[in-house]
């Protein structure tokens, strides 16, 4: 399901016209991005949390070459999903 997909399904599941269920998901996905940008978390109960991660420096493999090369250390966002969200895919 692509966005388009997205903002469909949930203006016929609300009632709300597509045009501002679009506004709302990009104004979710705003607020999320800087959030976690800033190193805060979000939680949303039963769903999952959203947060950004520290991975350690580490050393990697070109896999071209073979050759060994240094891995710097960096954050990345991360998404856990809720045991709610957990228990529904399984």
């Amino acid at each position: 399901m692509n966005k388009e997909e997205l903002v469909k399904a949930i203006a016929n599941k609300t009632k709300i016209s597509q045009k501002n269920t679009a506004e709302v998901i990009t104004s979710l996905i705003e607020v999320v991005q800087k959030t976690v940008s800033k190193g805060k978390k979000i939680t949303l109960v039963g769903f999952g949390s959203f947060e950004a991660k520290k991975r350690a420096a580490r050393v990697g493999r070109n896999p071209q070459t073979g050759k060994e090369i240094k891995i710097a250390a960096k954050t990345v966002p991360a998404f856990s999903a809720g045991k709610k969200f957990k228990e529904m895919v399984k």
